[in-house]
This record gives structure tokens, C-alpha cells and sequence, in this order.
């Protein structure tokens, strides 16, 4: 079963967020909950859950309207994070929850459905393209501090 996320409390949906991005602060991770919640005409979490009430995964999407690298339009429905629980892995949990995103994304208005991974993470990039997303660009992002004065 897949459900959107309407409520902070929202069982399993946290404990999910802290598995995938587990070098977040917890108050970050509320904080970004919350915001969720309070802005669903421009953002949207999905938790997929098994018969027995558990969660198995979940799926963070955005609406963007500035440019999304490898897009042709917009706005453009971003998938900000998807997680499966290990155990619910091989199962097409994150294709059940993909399909629910994509079905949103139309609804707002959207024709594409964005992503990103880091250049390592060899098996999101193997997730993505069992999804039927198609790699666009690779980036590598660069910063220079500027001296004050």
C-alpha cells in the first residue's frame, strides 16, 4: 500500500529518512518533515507499506521551477530521495512508489521526473535506470570562499 505523508508523526516515515541520510541531524530531519507537510502543493513524501501496517520505504518529491539539469521543460517533478527498507529490497517497492510519484508529478502539471545521485553510488544509479530514468549529465560541483573586505 502506498500513502501520501500528511502528518510529522506519520509512522515510519522519520525512522526511513534517518536510514538514507543518516549524517543529518535529527531536528534537520523534523525540521524538513514538517515542511513537507505544510507545502504539499509543492512537496510530497510517499511511504509504501507492506499488509501488516509496516513502513518499507518511502519516496521525497519537489515541484522546481528553475532549471533542472538534462530537463526540457517545467516545471519539473525533482525525486528528492527514495529509500526501501533492506529487507523489502528486490520486491518493486520503489517502482510501486515511483508510479505514485509520477502519477502527482502529472497531476501538477509536470511532463518529466527529475533525479540526481552522487557519482559513487553505483547502486542508485542501477535503481534509477530500472525505473526507466535515463542519465542526463554528470557534475561535479566546486566552491571558493571569498575573503571579506
Amino acid at each position: 500500500m502506498i500513502e501520501i505523508c500528511t502528518d510529522v508523526q506519520q509512522d515510519g516515515w522519520l525512522e526511513l529518512r534517518q536510514a538514507l541520510w543518516p549524517d543529518c541531524p535529527l531536528e534537520d530531519h523534523r525540521q524538513s518533515v514538517s515542511e513537507i507537510v505544510e507545502q504539499p502543493q509543492r512537496l510530497v513524501a510517499f511511504l509504501a507499506r507492506d499488509h501488516a501496517g509496516r513502513a518499507l520505504g518511502f519516496a521525497e518529491v519537489s515541484i522546481r521551477t528553475d532549471y533542472v539539469n538534462g530537463s526540457n521543460s517545467s516545471p519539473v517533478a525533482f525525486l528528492e530521495g527514495v529509500f526501501v527498507a533492506p529487507q523489502a529490497r528486490g520486491q518493486g517497492v520503489a517502482g510501486r512508489l515511483i508510479v505514485a510519484v509520477e502519477q502527482w508529478a502529472v497531476s501538477q502539471g509536470c511532463s518529466e521526473l527529475a533525479s540526481d545521485a552522487a557519482l559513487d553510488n553505483h547502486s542508485s544509479h542501477a535503481m534509477h535506470a530500472a525505473l526507466g530514468f535515463s542519465e542526463t549529465e554528470r557534475v561535479v560541483y566546486f566552491l571558493k570562499p571569498l575573503a571579506k573586505g
